[in-house]
């Protein structure tokens, strides 16, 4: 009789890949990361990496065309704007902007909606009232006028752009992170975790939060990408950083005005910002797939 084992099974099987081992089989998260890494390096380094100094004016070498055309200089690869001003080093620097207030306001956001939405999903009766009800106020108003309403209260400066994203987009983390928990709490290791009498702070934070990480941070991929065309969206209406700092909101701004006779100064920043969100989407995209079983099907 042929003796058997169950690695025996597992060994003539197929082995289930890992996450990593997912994403890297996805050419579209692949490239889309490969390119978040490219800018994240790009804004770091950008002292280095730019060949012009973002602010320096040129009177003499204004709406120079890109490398390529007729009248094009040597050294504007992107060529100038109308202040004679270097468009891929404004480029770069405005990077270092929107990147910023893509970590850090997508993070924070996470965090407070998060903790939130634990609570409610976990907690539920009074206190899941309570936060529900917060959320279907907060999520009535106009997510764009209500950002630059605030931004206008709080007076320009990256600060005041990062403390409207999280004051908006806090109701996204809290609403998924609520249903998730809901659902997770009805498992039947929560059940049994309550009846060898796990605390509930343990039970929250180290048998549901776990299975709740995985929907979290491919929802906060997707978050970045919303942060830096809210980021966008204020620059361009003079309400983020000031005037003297390069972002991809105000190129645009500037670009819109001379569109007819320098477009390369309004495409530029556009290109990047637009590359820039479907990278953070795709990110996003391929996590949830990865990480959701239905999906991975």
């Amino acid at each position: 009789m042929e003796h058997w084992s169950p690695t025996s099974i597992t060994d003539t099987g197929t082995q289930p890949h890992s996450v990593a081992a997912r994403l890297a089989r996805d050419p579209k998260v692949v490239c889309a990361g490969g390119f978040i890494l490219f800018l994240i390096l790009l804004a770091i380094g950008a002292p280095l990496i730019a060949p012009k100094d973002p602010l320096a004016q040129n009177l003499l070498m204004t709406t120079v065309p890109p490398v390529g055309f007729a009248d094009a200089e040597p050294g504007f690869l992107l060529g100038t704007d109308g202040l004679g001003r270097d468009v891929l080093s404004r480029v770069i620097f405005g990077s270092r902007v929107s990147l910023t207030v893509a970590f850090v306001a997508a993070g924070l956001a996470c965090l407070i909606g998060s903790l939130l939405g634990l609570m409610a999903g976990f907690l539920g009766n009074v206190v899941d009232a309570l936060i529900s009800r917060l959320v279907d106020v907060w999520m009535a108003f106009p997510p764009v006028l209500l950002s630059i309403l605030l931004v206008a209260l709080l007076g320009t400066g990256l600060h005041s752009v990062i403390a409207a994203i999280v004051v908006i987009d806090w109701t996204r983390f809290c609403r998924v992170v609520r249903t998730e928990t809901m659902g997770q709490a009805q498992m039947d290791y929560v059940v049994a975790a309550r009846t060898i009498g796990f605390s509930r702070p343990s039970i929250l934070f180290r048998e549901i939060f776990p299975n709740v990480v995985p929907v979290l941070i491919a929802l906060l991929t997707l978050e970045m990408g919303i942060a830096v065309v809210v980021e966008a969206i204020l620059s361009f209406v003079g309400l983020s950083v000031s005037s003297d700092t390069p972002t991809w909101g105000g190129m645009i701004a500037e670009g819109r005005q001379i569109v007819h006779e320098a477009w390369w100064v309004l495409a530029a920043p556009l290109a990047a910002l637009f590359a820039t969100v479907v990278a953070f989407n795709q990110i996003g995209d391929g996590l949830a797939r990865s990480l959701d079983p239905v999906l991975r099907r």
